[in-house]
């Protein structure tokens, strides 16, 4: 499993630099001017020079981050759950549950400003609305793919309901709730970047509306650098997460 990982790593290492050389040769030849696309030795030195400042930010996003996408997982389990558990319950809150995930979140952001301020409040806030879907989704999907044999065999033994759903619903369902922390977990970052474009005055998101501001392309590139980085971060957490939790589904 190690030896696996290493590989990917290494594997992601190789393809990251070979875009950014392509990148600096291209740039290079082409004659771009730097306010319209700046060069990646040019962003580097920008991030060697501020580094104190960037991470500063990407504290501050990254803590949002994680606060909306931990409220995501805990509520998106808990819907799902719900519904999972009653044929009505799905049919009377799912829709529901679809209908607000189809409203853009652009367009709502500005609504949690109003009723919550310009702190970090609306920003969680954002982040959860954007990432709980994906949770529900996948905790209804693996609840709903538990073998009907297992459960019958759970129930056969006389199980309790909440320990069959402890012991069997859960564990069975595991795999896929993971499957939509993976996808949640950016999903939370995107979320706390709009809540940031909206109202802040501080993150990655408020560097760069900042730095567009000033016509600053090349701040703007170094805090997307930094978000891709951070982005690689937080899904390589749920990675390791997920071969900790469910050893059996990978081998070395």
């Amino acid at each position: 499993m190690s030896r696996m990982l290493t590989g990917a790593v290494a594997a992601g290492g190789v393809s990251i630099l070979f875009l950014l050389l392509l990148w600096e040769v291209l740039g290079r030849l082409s004659g771009i001017r730097p306010i319209v696309l700046p060069l990646p030795s040019q962003v580097l030195v920008e991030l060697a020079a501020e580094w104190r400042w960037y991470l500063d930010h990407a504290i501050y996003t990254t803590l949002t981050t994680l606060a909306g996408f931990v409220l995501s997982v805990v509520g998106g389990v808990l819907l799902g759950t719900a519904v999972a558990s009653s044929r009505s319950w799905e049919r009377f809150a799912y829709p529901l549950v679809v209908a607000l995930n189809s409203v853009p979140k652009v367009a709502v952001a500005p609504l949690f400003v109003i009723w919550m301020g310009t702190g970090w409040e609306p920003k969680v806030a954002i982040a959860f609305l954007i990432a709980v879907f994906a949770i529900i989704v996948d905790t209804l999907h693996g609840l709903r793919s538990i073998p009907q044999d297992v459960l019958d065999v759970a129930r056969v033994l006389k199980g309790r309901p909440l320990a069959v759903f402890f012991k069997v619903r859960l564990p069975g369902a595991l795999p896929s709730i993971l499957a939509g922390m993976k996808v949640a977990v950016s999903l939370s970052l995107v979320g706390a970047i709009v809540g940031e474009f909206v109202s802040s005055q501080k993150g990655l998101g408020y560097v760069i509306m900042s730095a567009q501001g000033t016509f600053d392309t090349v701040r703007v590139f170094a805090a997307l650098m930094v978000l891709a980085v951070l982005g690689l971060l937080l899904y390589a957490m749920l990675v390791f997460l997920e071969r900790v939790l469910t050893p059996w589904r990978h081998h070395d």
